[in-house]
């Protein structure tokens, strides 16, 4: 679902339960959250151009009131209790502009689409409740719920999908995701390049029956799907509230934004006309404003907290009052990485790139720094995900060589070497220590210097979807959805918008080209497998880490949260016990 992108990854690393479509329920940039759990550019654009294909509106459009739709409601649950969280302020709110974790992790408890996850990564109907593949693969048909209705009541359609998937591919949408999640669809790359308004295979067969048709089988196309680019959004809602329609959401999914004050909170507060089960809390506050998440669990401020370096020895002795609130959860499906652009020097020379790569000691990091809290990275992957390839070698630490390649590049002479600039979110703050450390590791051991820039999160966002950055790194990959698609084609294709380092191998493209329409599973899996060992190969990144165990604090009386590899919409499951 979402981009993914880990920004802050120290930080989330200290605060070690929370890494977030990105990105990630979503695919994306992971951000830091500030929610120490798991799982963060913002142009927020009307929708135009899109009129003549769009459905009825007002008094024309089929609606239902509110009184009729909470007869579905079971009327003996009702919602009690309070969440509270520590966040971080979303880049967006708007689905279609979504491609981080810190704006997925709330877009998904607003917004739905046709298909979702449930926390254990299985894909299950959402606003549709069935849906038909044609022998070839190529269309599926999919049935719209009779109880699916936006919170204002109004009832959802077909009509309001191909609207709403026209809208995310419009280019006066500026979306930075459509082209990647929606990109397989029939005639979105003409809309995407001002070639019409209409996506030609999207089609509203009646209120209740969506056809969609792609350009070839491919596995992964429902669970694209789940990434917010495709949810659905209300046409009159976007075109009357203008720029500031998501003050206002009218969405789908179990919860409904109530109040939202930039820098100090967030506020969810239960659907109930939701189609599926309904939400178990009455509420879902989300604290904006900063502070010491473990400090703020201590005082009962809020009810979930990451576990940081400096607190765990502590929190997981027997002994200590919190223990009995540690949940230890499996590491997260994300890498933390650097990024090069291999348009501009010296990235271009992959000599220059592999030599950066030799010369990191990153067990060594993992150790000292880390406490050996997350898992060096040698491959793009994470363990545990589909197609891990667990004997990949990868560019281990090897200083001889390191130095070696250093003097065959094109760079080896420091007097006419470019300046060398990494950038990374922050507004002013101290760099990662392993980044710090990543620095010192190229100067000593290859008199390479570098500098550090910072930029704020939703600035830095936008400015790496137009590849502006020499070298990038503070940020990671979260999966949007279980499959190695949504990590190696999605980042390392030539025509990838998500490919922010521009890299380019063409037998790297034929390999994931050829990936994404393989239908035997084992084939499938070799090909990713073989066009990862290029992409290390090639230097085209830095892999720096995978994520450890997650170690969080849960209060007691929290019941039903679950700690999820990736962002989902998951918060109707939770619920507060008396």
């Amino acid at each position: 679902m979402t981009k993914n992108f880990l920004f802050g990854f120290l930080f989330s690393v200290l605060l070690i339960g929370l890494v977030a479509c990105g990105q990630p329920a979503v695919g994306k940039a992971v951000g830091d959250s500030g929610s120490s759990d798991s799982g963060s550019s913002e142009v927020v654009n009307q929708s135009s151009g899109l009129e003549d294909s769009a459905p009825k509106t007002g008094a024309e459009k089929s609606s239902a009131t509110k009184s009729e739709l909470k007869t579905l409601a079971d009327v003996s649950e009702q919602p009690s209790g309070v969440f509270n969280r520590l966040w971080s302020d979303p880049p967006t709110l708007d689905p279609h502009l979504t491609s981080d974790t810190t704006s997925a992790g709330v877009v998904v408890e607003i917004f739905g689409g046709l298909v979702g996850f449930d926390t254990n990564l299985q894909l299950i109907p959402d606003l549709a409740d069935s849906w038909d593949v044609s022998t070839d693969g190529l269309t599926y048909t999919f049935k719209i719920r009779e109880n699916a209705a936006f919170h204002d009541g109004t009832k959802v359609t077909a009509g309001d999908f191909k609207w709403s998937l026209e809208r995310a591919v419009n280019p006066d949408t500026a979306s930075p995701t459509a082209k990647t999640y929606l990109g397989d669809i029939v005639g979105v790359e003409d809309v995407l390049e001002g070639r019409g308004s209409e996506i030609r295979g999207v089609k509203a067969v009646d209120d209740v029956t969506l056809q969609i048709q792609i350009d070839a089988p491919k596995a992964y196309f429902l669970a694209k799907l789940t990434y917010p680019t495709a949810y659905v959004v209300d046409k009159n809602n976007v075109s009357e509230g203008g720029l500031n329609w998501t003050d206002n959401p009218n969405g789908t999914g179990p919860f409904r934004l109530t109040d939202y004050k930039i820098g100090e909170r967030i506020i969810l507060e239960r659907n109930d006309l939701y189609h599926l089960e309904k939400a178990k809390l009455a509420k879902i506050q989300m604290n904006l404003a900063g502070g010491s998440s473990m400090a703020m669990y201590e005082n009962d401020e809020i009810d979930i907290t990451g576990v940081g370096l400096f607190d765990l020895e502590r929190i997981k002795d027997p002994g200590d009052p919190l223990n009995g609130d540690l949940v230890v959860a499996e590491p997260g499906y994300s890498v933390n990485y650097i990024g090069f652009n291999v348009e501009q020097p010296p990235f271009d020379d992959p000599k220059f790139r592999r030599a950066l790569n030799h010369a990191i000691d990153k067990e060594l990091i993992a150790r000292e720094v880390y406490s050996d809290l997350v898992v060096p990275a040698y491959g793009i992957l994470p363990p545990g995900f589909p197609g891990f390839n667990e004997s990949l070698e990868g560019l281990r630490h090897d200083p001889v060589l390191a130095k070696k390649l250093l003097s065959e590049s094109k760079y080896a002479d420091p007097v006419s070497r470019p300046r060398i600039v990494v950038t990374i979110p922050g507004t002013g703050g101290t760099p990662g220590l392993d980044l710090e450390v990543i620095i010192n590791m190229w100067l000593e051991t290859l008199g390479v210097e570098v500098e550090i820039q910072q930029v704020e999160w939703a600035t830095y966002l936008k400015d790496l979807d137009e590849e502006k950055f020499q070298a990038f790194g503070g940020l990671g990959w979260e999966a949007d959805y279980p499959d190695p698609q949504d990590f190696l084609d999605i980042l390392f294709h030539s025509d990838s918008e998500n490919n922010h380092g521009l890299y380019s191998n063409q037998e790297a493209d034929v390999l994931l080209e050829d990936a994404r329409v393989e239908t035997d599973s084992v084939r499938r899996i070799d090909l990713y497998q073989n066009a990862e060992e290029i992409i290390v190969n090639d230097a085209a990144w830095v892999p720096l880490w995978f994520a450890g165990e997650r170690h969080v604090l849960i209060k007691p009386y929290v019941k039903g949260y679950e700690l999820t590899p990736m962002t989902m919409s998951k918060m109707r499951y939770v619920y507060i016990e008396d």
